[in-house]
């Protein structure tokens, strides 16, 4: 139904992943599997709905408050999540950073500490410590010391990525039940980033924060997110969140409208939001099974030809976390040898603050995904040898 094994040419459209190779590796002519968005085309829905907004031809001052969207994402985590959220307390903006953003600014001071998992997504890691707040890391999966960096005076916010961005990892009810208590033992504000939430894999389930945290006057928590990860449209902008406090929903969507000068969202990213919630599951379904063979292909490749790095699909996501330590490869004699003999372009686990991994984005036709992790284990196998 769906043609995912398509490649669409995305040289000369202004791409980050293919134009903007040179920012990052210094050579443009490389194979990219690096920022995370995908090379597939957005849902036949979603680009029917855009035609037609396209066709009715006027772009007038928008709110997102009206029409069909707070209702089109209601329903969506209704039947995505079993879960009821209330669209009067949703938020909006450009992007689910720029909702971090204010956020730090509005529950933290700077030189507080802000606690995330390592390792840990770039984005975070740039929006906190440019706002002149401290990062502090807790390896994934230790609570023991995310308690102790909790329990820090000054540590302000749990920054959550929900799933887990780069390891794919998903949070089960009783984690998450976990760092709600432990944040509100220690007056830590809670945000979770879940923009990775539709692409949970069959055998995980997704939780939204919205399910564990407790609303009300004084609960200082934000789910962050946005569909256009899932459904491949992140350039069309757009995301929302729900707030648990409403003076701190009222004080946001003010910062927003007057610090932020947002009069008018993007109406094309309401237009793809709400096609994408109302008829993009049959597609978001097939993509997730057709990332699923891809990581299989890989985990198959990766055995066969680099028998010592014991890896297994993630979670959740099209972002393959591959941890290749017990070959003893220095990262920067692998990142060369990727680039300079196999001509290819894939993220460094350094820039997650965890050298001797790489992040492999395989949202893309399969025949890409081949040549990508083929090219990685021709490298590494000769470095080791």
């Amino acid at each position: 139904m769906f043609d995912f094994d398509r490649e669409i040419d995305r040289r000369g459209t202004g791409s980050v992943q293919w134009d903007g190779i040179a920012d990052r590796f210094g050579v443009s002519d490389l194979l990219p599997f690096t920022i995370s968005d995908m090379d597939f085309a957005s849902p036949p829905a979603v680009l029917d709905a855009l035609r037609e907004r396209v066709d009715h031809g006027v772009f007038g001052y928008t709110d997102w408050r009206l029409g069909e969207f707070r209702e089109a994402v209601r329903d969506w985590y209704a039947s995505r999540f079993g879960t009821a959220v209330d669209p009067e307390a949703m938020v909006y903006a450009p992007s689910v950073l720029s909702q971090l953003s204010q956020l730090l600014q509005m529950w933290t001071e700077p030189g507080d500490g802000v606690v995330v998992h390592t390792p840990t997504y770039d984005g975070f890691r740039k929006a906190v410590t440019g706002l002149g707040r401290e990062l502090r890391g807790v390896p994934v999966g230790d609570l023991d010391a995310l308690e102790r960096e909790l329990a820090r005076p000054d540590s302000r916010m749990l920054l959550l990525c929900s799933p887990h961005n780069p390891t794919g990892r998903v949070w089960r009810a009783d984690e998450l039940k976990e760092f709600a208590r432990l944040a509100e033992r220690h007056g830590a504000a809670v945000v979770s980033d879940e923009i990775h939430a539709d692409l949970t894999g069959e055998a995980h389930r997704h939780v939204p924060w919205a399910a564990i945290a407790e609303p009300g006057r004084g609960r200082r928590w934000a789910l962050i997110t946005s569909g256009t990860k899932a459904f491949n449209f992140p350039a069309l902008s757009g995301s929302y969140g729900f707030l648990g406090d409403p003076d701190e929903r009222v004080a946001f969507v003010r910062r927003m409208e007057t610090g932020e000068g947002l009069a008018s969202p993007a109406v094309l990213s309401l237009t793809a939001h709400v096609a994408a919630y109302r008829h993009g599951a049959p597609w978001l379904d097939a993509l997730r099974g057709y990332v699923a063979g891809t990581m299989d292909l890989l985990q198959e490749r990766l055995a066969a030809g680099l028998p010592d790095v014991d890896w297994s699909p993630p979670q959740a996501g099209y972002l393959a976390w591959i941890d290749l330590r017990p070959l003893g490869i220095e990262e920067s004699a692998l990142q060369e040898e990727l680039v300079s003999a196999e001509r290819v372009a894939i993220m460094p686990g350094g820039t997650y603050g965890t050298p001797g991994f790489v992040r492999l984005n395989v949202g893309c036709p399969r025949a890409k995904a081949e040549r990508g992790v083929d090219a990685l284990v021709r490298a590494a196998a000769r470095l080791r040898s």
